[in-house]
């Protein structure tokens, strides 16, 4: 394997077209698609190959890299590419597909001869656009050499959780990782809606959390985007944080537990999404205490 991958990049949005960027400054051959291809167009400023297909993307690739909006989109995707895609081709998925869609999307790698690796990752727009994400991955030992450069390229760590992608480890791992986010994010949104309605200061909150166990760095970005109204562009938008919710009280429910804080959360998101913010970062959540949207 030479040093320069041809590595196709199957989504760019928030994280894709970071991702894409990352993977091209990092010197490997970029073919970038997005449905909108609007969104791909500006990574040609970083050497990026923008593709008008998903097949045109795929040829010829060394690794194949998916961040759509979930698992159904990247099966529609990748059955649109399937005429195009080379067996033996090294196939990182990195959407947040849930666990019955992860085992899917195996099965179609094992259809059309590709190695599947499960590899979603943890972060958002600032961490994604500074490579700084974490990547967690699960996939077969032998050709980890061919995906382990772009995951160099994207991340500061590689999480390795199993050497069987279609066993979904990485993804059940990262749902249980984005349970705590989403709720943190939801208490965030409520302790500053309770302060509004109960005439508080929020910084006196702050104040008398400062320093101990219940302060928290992620509480006041999150705060601050609500505080400052600087809900766009968003890190992690309501709508995608609704579709991750619901996977985790789908998976919960799968395995015979009740997650009533996600459940709550999932419909927060969605009320917050009707209201006119499913684009903005996820704490606009915070809205979902109101009828309707109140000043900051």
């Amino acid at each position: 394997m030479t040093d320069k991958l041809t590595v196709s990049v199957l989504g760019t949005g928030i994280m894709g077209a970071a991702m894409a960027r990352n993977i091209a400054r990092a010197g490997h051959t970029v073919r970038a698609w997005n449905r909108t291809r609007d969104k791909a167009e500006p990574l040609t400023a970083d050497g990026a190959q923008v593709a008008g297909t998903p097949a045109e993307a795929v040829r010829d690739a060394d690794v194949v890299l998916t961040m759509l909006y979930d698992g159904a989109t990247v099966l529609q995707v990748m059955r649109e590419a399937a005429d195009a895609l080379r067996p033996g081709t090294a196939w990182v998925q990195s959407t947040t597909a849930g666990i019955e869609a992860t085992g899917e999307l195996a099965a179609f790698a094992r259809e059309h001869g590709l190695a599947f690796y499960d590899a979603p990752v943890l972060g958002t727009r600032q961490p994604a656009e500074a490579g700084q994400l974490t990547v967690l991955a699960a996939g077969p030992a032998e050709g980890r050499e061919t995906v382990t450069p772009v995951f160099d390229a994207v991340g500061a760590r590689t999480l390795w959780t199993g050497q069987d992608g279609a066993a979904g480890s990485a993804s059940r791992l990262k749902l249980v990782a984005n349970s705590w986010v989403l709720a943190a994010t939801a208490a965030t949104g409520e302790v500053l809606a309770l302060a509004k309605a109960l005439d508080v200061d929020p910084q006196k909150f702050f104040d008398i959390i400062a320093g101990g166990p219940l302060d928290m760095g992620y509480l006041h970005a999150k705060a601050a985007l609500l505080l400052n109204g600087t809900l766009t562009p968003a890190s992690f938008a309501v709508a995608t944080a609704e579709k991750d919710a619901r996977l985790i009280v789908r998976a919960g429910q799968e395995h015979g537990v009740r997650l009533d804080v996600a459940a709550a959360t999932a419909e927060r998101l969605a009320r917050a999404a009707a209201q006119g913010h499913a684009d903005e970062d996820m704490a606009a959540a915070y809205f979902a205490s109101f009828e309707e949207k109140p000043g900051s």
